[in-house]
């Protein structure tokens, strides 16, 4: 058994599955992980993998052309999620499962479909993954929350479960395509900067001075007074129902957002 062992992210996990597919030892005989194993088994050979992303970009080209935008948009999401803890300690890493749902979609007459193969361990273990982190995106286009700093940048701060600052990046930029902002992830420690005209890109945020953050701009602080204070006004206490506000707003958003600052959360 080959195991190649590749970054985890998008450009390091389709570079992973062009190298195992380019070796020809054959799919049955190779394996993608996309951290270090914690344990290394006997009989195998590890092939550690340096993110190409001339290799990657053939990939997603091909992902394009033979499955369409769909299926490749899922499959992105899928690379892009978190490995969950809860899906226990014997269940198919990531990386590996994503490379099997792509040799079966492009073995297939429509790829597109490949998806819908749930019974097959490793399609439904990338269909879960990336409905989680579509989940998590869906959910911050609507939790997020912009401020403008004394600079005038838009600034949001986000703490996801997965590498959401992509499709977060791509969302804004398309929607405020004449505004400054950034995006801080404050858990993988990546920020989207987006410059106005311009299209955005990520980054990683070491060195990054985290006091300037909290410098509002005159406009902004008075702005999250009156908004505080219509939440305020418009509370009903006799209505509160803490039980239904967490099923619809999970508390893991709540920190992040003016609403919490007002106690309303």
């Amino acid at each position: 058994m080959y195991i190649f062992i590749c970054e985890d992210s998008l450009d390091g996990i389709f570079t992973g599955v062009y190298d195992a597919w380019a070796s020809r030892y054959g799919h049955q005989n190779v394996a993608l992980l996309a951290h270090e194993p914690e344990n290394y088994m006997l009989f195998c050979e590890y092939v550690r993998v340096r993110t190409d992303f001339s290799k990657s970009e053939k990939v997603a080209r091909t992902l394009r052309r033979r499955l369409g935008e769909e299926t490749y948009g899922e499959l992105c999401q899928a690379a892009l999620a978190q490995e969950n803890s809860r899906a226990g300690k014997y269940a198919m890493n990531k990386a590996d499962a994503i490379y099997k749902t792509i040799v079966l979609a492009l073995s297939m007459k429509d790829g597109s479909k490949v998806l819908q193969c749930l019974g097959e361990p490793y399609v439904s273990r990338t269909f879960r993954l990336s409905r989680s982190m579509g989940n998590e995106a869906h959910h911050l286009l609507g939790f997020l929350r912009f401020c403008e700093l004394e600079n005038g940048i838009l600034f949001a701060r986000i703490s996801p479960k997965n590498h959401v600052l992509a499709f977060l990046g791509e969302h804004f930029a398309d929607r405020l395509p004449e505004e400054n902002f950034m995006i801080y992830d404050d858990v993988h420690h990546q920020a989207a900067l987006h410059p106005s005209g311009k299209g955005f890109f990520l980054t990683d945020t070491q060195g990054l001075d985290l006091e300037k953050l909290k410098c509002l701009s005159p406009q902004e602080a008075e702005y999250q007074n009156l908004w505080k204070g219509f939440l305020g006004s418009i509370a009903v206490e006799a209505r509160e129902n803490r039980k239904l506000q967490s099923k619809n707003l999970p508390k893991r958003f709540w920190k992040n957002m003016v609403e919490h600052e007002a106690g309303l959360l």
